[in-house]
């Protein structure tokens, strides 16, 4: 999936870090007038904590993320300005940018911009990509003796930017909720026709933290996870196989229809066709796709084989510009639609062989940016106010190349602690581009963890009977509005 950032600044404290409730992530910075120390309360959180700490500071906004760091593009966020935006997610505030600080160049603009601002710390919000370039930037500022400290928060739907210390991502809560309601509103259409399979797409590239999650929540007929397909090392067949095997079984219980789950990044996870795309993006990172096709010759003759196997269509898609990390733009490639026709296909030669006798019919779905943009949650609002808190209280201590983390979250607000971890601690080295490049690891489905086992330990059950559960909508109010996900209630050990 995308990852989006946007940065602020702050001037020595941190009331409103809350807003970027999802979607983008922000980098926040303060300037003049040090922190006085004092203790402050939740509901300080929600005051002028900022004027509180540091009568007269001021914070800016870096408009579209880096890029407004890199051309000194901002906005004074004063009480006035943040107003609408509280407990609103925030997303189009000051907008997201999917630049990065990663040049000479670049860096001496940053430089550039926080000398003219006089900025006392600047505070990234975002994800593994946006961290990473949290940790390279606040090692150039201390190498180049610069007073502006540099403070990570994280935020990712995708869930895939977590560590011991740093339990969740905000915007995980809030828009697999979203994409709850989207699956339990399919689900009951699929049993009033009774005559649908839907295939969903959900976001999530790297990793399957998304499709787990929802099928906790909702309990589909089949989920796939990424990271089990790769672990047993499946092939595409392998998985339409598996999902045929429960059409059939359905269609014996006479339910011609079903919901299936699939995580954006599965392609990516299948080996035969992970080396395919390993091996495109080394070509595609020094060559250029022309009509005559000669880049073929460079791929292995199985990658080959398999290339030409692929409908045109995904050949296409799998061809398709890079993203700007240099990876296949797997959003891009219509993963549900190639499942339903193979599922067709290996249904029609059962029907010859007189093992299938329905009527299969396939409905597409991809479940992306509507999900990453709503309401936040009850969970998410909090969370942001905490994690913004905990930035400042970094800041306040002369603190630089950590990350905000907040910790016993399965407990009431009131009892949550808040930190700092090393973003150091996080990074790992990755191929970008036909290069190694140093960024922040990115946290996979584990499948000897609570979360999946809950699932596994389920998933038969969910496909030949119906289990189906619509969520409804998100809740600010009343029973349940307070409930978190159950991946990180499970992960936490809390009773579900």
């Amino acid at each position: 999936m995308c990852e989006n950032s946007s940065m602020v600044s702050i001037k020595h404290d941190m009331q409103i870090l809350h807003y970027p409730t999802h979607t983008s992530s922000e980098s926040w910075q303060t300037k003049k007038g040090p922190f006085d120390g004092e203790s402050s309360s939740w509901k300080a959180l929600q005051s002028h904590y900022l004027q509180e700490r540091a009568k007269g500071s001021t914070m800016y906004g870096f408009k579209g993320g880096p890029a407004g760091v890199m051309k000194g593009k901002y906005v004074e966020l004063t009480t006035d300005f943040v107003y609408p935006y509280r407990n609103q997610g925030g997303f189009d505030m000051i907008c997201s940018g999917r630049d990065k600080i990663e040049t000479p160049e670049q860096f001496q603009q940053a430089e550039d911009t926080v000398n003219r601002l006089d900025l006392d710390g600047l505070v990234v919000i975002g994800g593994d990509d946006s961290n990473t370039n949290a940790c390279l930037l606040g090692e150039y500022f201390r190498g180049r003796n610069l007073k502006t400290r540099v403070i990570g928060c994280p935020k990712t739907i995708d869930g895939d930017l977590k560590c011991k210390e740093v339990p969740t991502s905000f915007g995980f809560d809030t828009a697999c909720k979203i994409y709850s309601e989207m699956i339990g509103n399919v689900m009951t259409d699929a049993r009033s026709t009774g005559k649908y399979y839907h295939f969903v797409r959900l976001m999530g590239r790297a990793a399957s933290h998304i499709t787990l999650e929802c099928a906790l929540q909702t309990h589909p007929n089949v989920a796939l996870i990424g990271e089990e397909v790769a672990e047993k090392k499946e092939t595409l067949k392998n998985v339409t196989d598996y999902i045929t095997d429960v059409v059939c079984k359905r269609a014996e219980l006479g339910y011609n229809y079903g919901v299936v789950l699939i995580p954006e990044g599965l392609i990516d996870f299948i080996p035969e066709i992970q080396k395919l795309i390993a091996e495109l993006n080394e070509i595609l990172a020094h060559d250029v796709v022309d009509e005559a096709g000669a880049w073929k010759s460079k791929l292995e003759p199985a990658s080959r084989e398999l290339f030409d196997f692929l409908p045109k269509t995904i050949q296409e898609q799998l061809l398709l510009e890079r993203d700007p990390h240099g990876n296949v733009q797997v959003a891009k490639i219509e993963t549900e639609k190639m499942l339903i026709a193979m599922v067709e296909t290996e249904l029609e030669k059962r029907r010859a062989a007189g093992k299938y006798s329905a009527h299969f019919r396939g409905q597409s779905h991809f479940f992306g940016y509507e999900g990453r943009c709503g309401l936040p949650t009850n969970f998410d609002s909090s969370y942001c106010y905490a994690l913004g808190y905990g930035a400042g209280a970094l800041l306040q201590f002369g603190k630089t190349g950590l990350i905000s983390s907040v910790g016993n979250l399965a407990a009431p607000v009131e009892e949550w602690t808040v930190g700092g971890t090393a973003l150091t601690a996080l990074m790992d080295v990755e191929r970008r581009h036909g290069k190694n490049k140093p960024v922040i690891k990115k946290a996979m489905v584990e499948l000897d963890a609570a979360p999946f086992k809950k699932f596994a330990s389920l998933r038969d059950e969910w496909a030949s009977k119906n289990r189906y559960i619509s969520p409804g909508p998100i809740q600010f109010s009343g029973p349940g509005s307070d409930a978190s996900n159950h991946t990180l209630m499970l992960e936490l050990g809390a009773e579900i």
